[in-house]
């Protein structure tokens, strides 16, 4: 029964190729998703159907995202496109697993005012549930761009929904309205009439002609790529530069994952210590800054030239393209700091310094990226070298979700209960994560685990900080 309907749903795909933007190749091989858990408080046999979740995640994609079941190509004109073939797909690669442990044998808990906080420790669930890891979104292997997998736990109210898809298709902000979208057509599988209010747009196009009438101004961080020798790293020919990206290989997770957490109560009395005239954001990314390269420094035994911080900033909020716009549309603000510079002045000081490189974003700079990743890739390949934790460099990419609806991903059966996250891809990313059961924030950190072990005991982090794992 449930095949006839998967069925119905793809014979309406229709065939196509979609035309990847600059923004989207250039990551390609990365992926995106989540790791959410709900609670069934009604103890409903059903509670999180894999039926109904299929069924509604085959329904999202034949109306409105074609482009997750097509294949990556190179056009006749050298364009990187997405290729959905009706004989072809790429499908979903769906499946339940079973554990033979409670959930709650992978949580850590705090006390917060009297309430139970809970968080979910993906290393120890990889360690003791008999899962060693989840599949990752990729091109390399049919039918696996979309990977959705649902756990369910021995004599425990809690189910896991892991989701991973391919990041060249979405940036964070589509992403999770994607996963929104999916969970609106699960939860109206009933009603054949049913349509999204807001379907996404896919069609590229709308970025390459809003671009049109942009004129670029190069940041200051791809200047100082380029004074690093970024130049001299790749040179390709023009107009080849989907065909060298989409041959790139699967950027591997990185495995070593940590998690803070932060009241709200913490979080406000860090703000007031570092800059009352400062946002949250930027007061935690000057500590995170600066404890991290102490701990670097310990790691190393030697002083970094630079400190990097990194801020992903969605431009569809600074342009006219629609909040529905599905591709990548997020670029990044990068201050390059002085080490010496960051180690002696205050967090005061650091916010500051942050703020004059990182506060500058508009969608001239944003243009000016897409053309460096066009005509002068290695840059591109500068900084990957360079945004890491090693011996001759300090880095903090803080990616800021907490204000994205992960929270309200609704497939009928309730809210997710805790918002966790799965692995992630490269060394030094932070994703900053809302805390719905106390108000706080969750800091999952992608640090190494020699870094972490002297992170953790700073003092200056510790009176902000709680460290769950």
């Amino acid at each position: 029964m449930l095949a006839a309907t998967l069925n119905t749903h793809l014979s309406s795909i229709k065939a196509q190729d979609i035309e990847l933007g600059t923004t989207d190749i250039a990551i390609f091989g990365a992926n995106v998703g989540g790791l959410y858990i709900y609670k069934n408080t009604t103890d409903d046999k059903e509670f999180m159907s894999i039926d109904r979740i299929t069924n509604g995640l085959y329904k999202v994609i034949a109306e409105y995202y074609p482009i997750v079941v097509g294949r990556p190509s190179i056009s006749k004109n050298g364009k990187g496109v997405i290729v959905v073939d009706p004989d072809n797909l790429c499908m979903p690669n769906v499946a339940e697993l079973s554990v033979e442990f409670p959930a709650e044998h992978f949580f850590e808990t705090r006390n917060n005012n009297g309430d139970t906080v809970k968080f979910f420790n993906l290393r120890k669930f990889f360690r003791d549930s008999g899962i060693s890891k989840f599949p990752e979104s990729t091109f390399s292997r049919d039918h696996s761009a979309a990977i959705v997998r649902l756990i369910r736990f021995k004599d425990s109210p809690y189910v896991a929904l892991y989701i991973s898809l391919p990041h060249v298709l979405f940036d964070g902000t589509a992403a999770v309205a994607f996963f929104n979208n999916w969970a609106e057509c699960t939860r109206n599988l009933g009603n054949p009439d049913h349509k999204l209010q807001n379907p996404p747009i896919n069609d590229r196009k709308v970025v390459s002609d809003y671009f049109d009438t942009v004129t670029a101004i190069e940041p200051p961080h791809t200047k100082h790529f380029k004074d690093l020798g970024a130049e001299s790293l790749v040179k390709v020919p023009s107009g080849t530069i989907a065909a060298l990206l989409l041959a790139a290989p699967d950027i591997p997770v990185f495995e070593e994952q940590h998690l803070l957490h932060f009241t709200a109560e913490k979080l406000e009395q860090l703000r007031q210590d570092v800059d009352k005239a400062q946002s949250t954001n930027l007061a935690l990314a000057a500590l995170l800054t600066k404890t991290i390269l102490q701990a670097n420094i310990q790691t190393f035994n030697s002083m970094p030239t630079w400190s990097y911080v990194m801020f992903p900033y969605d431009c569809r909020h600074r342009t006219k393209v629609p909040m529905t716009y599905s591709g990548n549309f997020s670029f990044s603000a990068i201050a390059p700091l002085e080490s010496q510079a960051v180690l002696d002045g205050s967090c005061k000081d650091v916010a500051l310094a942050i703020k004059e490189h990182c506060s500058k974003v508009s969608s001239e700079y944003a243009k000016s990226l897409v053309n460096t990743v066009e005509n002068e890739i290695g840059v591109l390949f500068q900084a990957g070298i360079s945004l890491c934790n090693s011996p001759d460099t300090s880095y903090v990419g803080l990616s800021n979700v907490r204000y994205m609806p992960i929270h309200l991903i609704d497939f009928g059966y309730g809210c997710p209960d805790i918002l966790s996250s799965g692995y992630f891809t490269c060394e030094g990313i932070l994703h900053l994560y809302s805390n719905k059961q106390d108000g706080g924030v969750d800091l999952f950190m992608n640090i190494k685990d020699d870094l972490f072990e002297y992170l953790k005991k700073s003092d200056e982090l510790l009176k902000y900080a709680d460290v769950i794992f």
